[in-house]
């Protein structure tokens, strides 16, 4: 075996290491979400409260359909990155992250509604403070995601290698899908129980 070959074997393991750190990484935030799931709905079976008693702000529903928007162009700017049309990529990438800020800007417009109707993090209803956990957990998880894509945008301006340009797609991507599926679960989840 030549150092070629020897290099080239070593990069692929640890681009197979790197995957699947971010599969564990996933699975450990679904399970965290379901466990706060569960605990909700323990506690509002409890009786203590009978769940959160408000209507959802529209903003939950707005940052819905950025998010799906968002996987959209991050899949296309895959595609792109594998098509090698770098300019395609750049253009679908810095969408995507313009898309995944706006997400983060409604989010928290949704907190300033439920701010004014008087649902604060800290109330006499624990299960309306479950609405700043589930969304608050989530915002932070779209926020590394930006920082990812950010990263990606970074390395194809500054013409990183092909493969290690579609690897870091890939991965962004798996993500940045993963964050979208896991929004819906929690927005369909706050709307049975609102």
């Amino acid at each position: 075996m030549d150092k070629q070959d020897y290099l080239s074997e070593e990069l692929q393991q640890s681009r197979r290491a790197k995957k699947f750190n971010l599969w564990l990484g996933m699975i450990g935030m679904f399970m965290m979400f379901a466990a706060l799931s569960s605990g909700f709905i323990v506690y509002t079976a409890s009786g203590v409260d009978k769940g959160i008693k408000t209507i959802l702000p529209y903003a939950f529903m707005a940052s819905t359909g950025v998010i799906v928007l968002s996987s959209l162009t991050m899949q296309l700017a895959y595609r792109a990155a594998k098509s090698g049309s770098v300019n395609r990529q750049k253009v679908l990438l810095s969408i995507t992250i313009l898309l995944g800020v706006a997400f983060f800007f409604l989010q928290f417009h949704a907190w300033s509604v439920l701010v004014e109707r008087g649902i604060t993090f800290v109330n006499s209803n624990a299960s309306q403070s479950f609405l700043y956990v589930f969304t608050g957990m989530h915002l932070a998880h779209i926020f590394a995601g930006v920082l990812v894509l950010g990263r990606c945008l970074f390395g194809v301006m500054r013409n990183i290698p092909h493969g290690n340009n579609i690897f870091r797609m890939e991965l962004a991507n798996i993500f940045w899908h993963f964050l979208d599926l896991l929004w819906i679960y929690i927005y369909v989840f706050l709307l049975l129980n609102q």
